[in-house]
């Protein structure tokens, strides 16, 4: 079971929560196990295409999932993986 670590923005939809354990094997598995649990984050982590909504950055200990294998990075038990919400402004 890996934790997945919930930014702010999201966490009225996961009933406050910083951080909620999720199953998988990849890092969309997890994922999708996290939308299964808590339906309205899934318009917020991705598109219509079912790929990761560009503005939306999500880490797997450490390391950006979009240069390692996408959301195919597999994940282990005891892994953390981080949402973060792209910033913008000026």
């Amino acid at each position: 079971m890996a934790t997945v670590r919930i930014p702010p923005v999201l966490r009225p939809q996961t009933g406050g929560e910083a951080e909620v354990e999720a199953t998988g094997s990849t890092v969309g598995e997890v994922l999708r196990t996290l939308t299964g649990a808590h339906p309205d984050t899934e318009a917020q982590l991705f598109g219509a295409d079912g790929d990761l909504n560009r503005y939306v950055n999500v880490y797997l200990n450490d390391e950006d999932v979009r240069v390692l294998q996408g959301l195919e990075t597999g994940v282990s038990d005891g892994d953390t993986v981080v949402i973060l919400p792209a910033m913008a402004g000026g």
